[in-house]
């Protein structure tokens, strides 16, 4: 059990900048606009020997109890109850504000360790900062600056003396047994709603306002003895459609979280079918080459003939991706998720199937005889011998003569034929052609004394025989 340390301020005093240089990642989305930052986002700081501990960074809490600002505020309370030890983040160059005081006289009644962090320290008079925020009556302050990477060796010795032994929350540290799940889509087609469902609490932020998730949060879960997980991204929108620079970053966030993934759920909204934007979604996951899970969200409520509308539109509009399993869900109700996690289950070992180069190279000459290529030029491509090359998704070198003769449609032959040969659903699948001399070529073949012998017998019965 990891002690869980959060961090809490008002917005813009540089939280998640600091997440990061404890964290010593890029995990928290950074920008000058206040207000960035509005879920939960967890990281593991490795920095103490031996002393990990989870940190928690959170919105800001800007004194509002109603709309997206008061969802974060939510989000930051619940953080800060939860944690073991609290680091009250405060901005050194503006000074002591009215907003601070109410977050100390709230921190106050939780009657947690808390320690006091005067953060962009550099630049300023310190002690001037370390006055003003005397009143507070935290004995030892701790000036520091994210941006610079300065104070953090002191501050992480100040965090070690105040952790506990053990924790109150699981680790979070990577674990390849996990499954990781990304889930991507437009904005406003139901992402957040649908992880909080899956995770049974309002873990993230879900509002009818489009563009409400700016980061990409990861949350760990355990379901039915298999662990997850679980990754919200941001909506992605067409490029001439993303004009602020926070939502440029959110998009970057996503994409990064498509590569980090082994199964990516494209939420589709049931009342709207398959948009532009939703081929810009898909064409990041193809490009990655992840295993693929089509969700069409707000199945509910919907009549018969607008049911089969939806299914006609996809299935011709995503007909490019036939391999991808389709599952109709209910974010809002959670209707469907089990036919989900069996389609992600199937989609995760089909992506992650590990193969022999004598079954691939039985499997392409199996595809060559059934059907040859066409002839190019009086010459005919050859495969000689395949062998895997990778997984997620799964790769296979083909090696002979000829191969750049091979056409598209010849190479969607042999990926369908290696698809229904290995039942392989869900997954995109590569081929790698090389052309080239035999490698045994150069390669003596010698005879064991066995064969040897053998040899010998052969030609004896040949000169009686003739």
């Amino acid at each position: 059990m990891l002690p869980l340390v959060a961090l809490v301020g008002r917005p813009n005093v540089g939280k998640s900048t600091l997440f990061n240089a404890m964290t010593r990642t890029r995990d928290a989305l950074v920008h000058d606009q206040p207000g960035v930052t509005r879920d939960r986002n967890y990281g593991v700081c490795r920095q103490l020997e031996g002393r990990p501990f989870v940190l928690v960074d959170t919105g800001g809490i800007a004194g509002e109890d109603e709309g997206l600002a008061g969802a974060t505020a939510r989000q930051s309370r619940a953080a800060a109850e939860e944690a073991d030890l609290i680091l009250f983040v405060v901005d050194g160059r503006e000074g002591a504000s009215s907003l601070d005081d109410d977050i100390l006289r709230w921190l106050r009644k939780l009657s947690k360790p808390t320690l006091l962090v005067i953060n962009k320290s550099d630049g300023i008079d310190l002690n001037s900062a370390l006055s003003e925020f005397a009143r507070y009556g935290f004995p030892d302050a701790q000036p520091v600056s994210s941006a610079h990477r300065t104070g953090i060796d002191e501050l992480l010795a100040r965090v070690a003396a105040l952790l506990p032994v053990e924790g109150s929350t699981e680790t979070l540290d990577d674990d390849p047994g996990r499954v990781r799940i990304a889930f991507v889509g437009r904005p406003n087609v139901g992402k957040s709603t649908l992880v909080n469902r899956i995770l049974g609490e309002e873990r993230m932020i879900a509002s009818e306002v489009p563009g409400t998730t700016r980061d990409s949060i990861s949350v760990d879960l355990e379901r039915e003895g298999r662990k997850y997980r679980l990754i919200d991204t941001a909506g992605l929108r067409r490029r001439a459609k993303v004009e602020e620079a926070v939502e440029k970053f959110s998009v970057v966030k996503t994409l990064q979280a498509i590569e980090q993934c082994q199964v990516a759920v494209l939420l589709l909204d049931a009342t709207e079918g398959v948009t532009d934007q939703d081929a810009t979604v898909l064409g990041a996951v193809l490009d990655a080459g992840r295993a693929l899970v089509v969700a069409i969200n707000k199945w509910d409520g919907r009549t018969d003939y607008e049911r089969q509308q939806a299914e006609a539109l996809v299935s011709r509009k995503l007909a490019f991706v036939d391999w991808a399993e389709n599952v109709r869900i209910s974010a809002l109700h959670g209707s469907g998720l089990r036919e989900l996690f069996r389609s992600i289950h199937r989609a995760h070992a089909s992506a992650t199937k590990v193969f022999s180069t004598a079954e691939v190279t039985r499997a392409v000459e199996a595809a060559y005889v059934a059907n040859p290529p066409p002839v190019v030029r009086g010459h005919v491509a050859k495969m000689r011998f395949a062998h895997p090359g990778g997984e997620s998704p799964p790769t296979f070198i083909v090696h002979g003569t000829r191969l750049k003769t091979l056409s598209a449609t010849y190479q969607r032959y042999l990926e369908n034929f290696f698809r229904k040969r290995f039942k392989l659903v869900g997954t995109p699948i590569r081929f790698i052609f090389r052309e080239g001399e035999n490698p045994y070529k150069d390669k003596k073949n010698v005879l064991t004394e066995r064969q040897v012998a053998a040899k010998r017998r052969l030609m004896r019965h040949v000169k009686r025989s003739g």
